[in-house]
């Protein structure tokens, strides 16, 4: 499939992307070549194989969820530069 200048000034446009004269004609020659291939792929007969969302099959890396301690209130709030009923206190941004 071919991509003309014009196409790719549109899709410049719509992205708000400043490109040169000599781009545009890289671009569009680029895009070509990657449209091209994606149409070789497109005659591929798939029918054959089970959609996936990866390549290879994944599992979960995430370790179990465990029960540590952790600070309490007090240790929490040691080296707050402001406190209030417990809690930090920070300025207030909105007003």
């Amino acid at each position: 499939m071919e991509i003309t200048r014009s196409q790719v000034e549109h899709v410049a446009k719509l992205a708000r992307l400043a490109i040169g004269e000599d781009e545009k004609a890289l671009f569009a020659r680029q895009l070509s070549a990657i449209l091209t291939y994606v149409e070789t792929l497109n005659r591929l007969d798939t029918s054959s194989v089970e959609p996936t969302s990866h390549v290879i099959p994944l599992q979960n890396v995430f370790r179990e969820d465990e029960v540590k301690p952790s600070l309490s209130r007090d240790q929490a709030l040691a080296n707050a530069p402001d406190i209030d009923g417990g809690c930090f206190r920070v300025p207030k941004i909105i007003e």
